[in-house]
């Protein structure tokens, strides 16, 4: 049996099954981590003509994108585990996992930019649709849409939470990578290796003798002579 990195195709089958599972889980709670801070800060503090307001929608719509990029990799993961001989869903699960940690790489680094802004800033920007000057009295008043006294640590929270799965997703979706890149030189493996038994077969009958050519020179001597 073909072994690559010291996995046989049952091993790889159980590991992926797991990378899938773990893949799919984290991609639904990064989407549901976007989804609430989209929902309940962003849509009322983006501004078109904010730069800092487009980056924290820039960076919270990656990081949505990149989650579902994450569930779908899980996805075809959790396919292939079931079935390690087409080739081309190897290929999928292939492009998948790159792009998804590609995807989540740069979330990250949004993300963390993101943190960062708001931070130096103490959240004046996810404050701006509150238009008046006392905070503590905004709960009470219908000039702000969401609460300003929690929004800031909120956000920050989800942010953080956000950021921690984009950090995992990267880690399963570089393993699920591997583990790709393991089965389709297991393919070529097994692929070169039947195909050495199948000429290893084929070389007797190909290879004649060396006593019958011999024999077959002797043979057309003695009728040279003769003629």
């Amino acid at each position: 049996m073909c072994q690559v990195g010291h996995l046989d195709p049952s091993s790889h089958q159980r590991v992926l099954m797991k990378t899938g599972l773990i893949l799919l889980i984290i991609g639904h709670l990064n989407f549901i981590t976007g989804a609430l801070v989209h929902g309940t800060v962003l849509r009322f503090a983006v501004d078109p003509r904010d730069a800092i307001s487009l980056q924290y929608a820039v960076a919270n719509a990656a990081s949505v994108v990149s989650a579902l990029l994450t569930i779908s990799c899980g996805i075809a993961a959790l396919v292939l585990s079931r079935c390690l001989a087409p080739a081309t869903l190897k290929w999928a699960v292939f492009a998948l996992s790159a792009s998804s940690s590609l995807g989540c790489l740069s979330c990250l680094l949004g993300l963390a930019v993101s943190i960062g802004l708001t931070l130096s800033s103490q959240g004046r920007t996810l404050l701006a649709p509150c238009t008046i000057a006392d905070v503590a009295l905004a709960p009470v008043s219908r000039e702000c849409p969401f609460d300003p006294t929690r929004v800031y640590s909120s956000t920050l929270s989800l942010w953080a939470i956000s950021l921690l799965l984009d950090l995992m997703e990267i880690i399963f979706g570089i393993r699920c990578l591997l583990l790709t890149l393991d089965l389709l030189r297991l393919g070529r493996c097994c692929g070169r290796a039947h195909w050495r038994k199948v000429s290893l077969r084929a070389d007797p009958a190909e290879n004649p003798d060396p006593r019958q050519c011999l024999g077959l020179l002797r043979l057309d001597s003695v009728e040279t002579a003769r003629l």
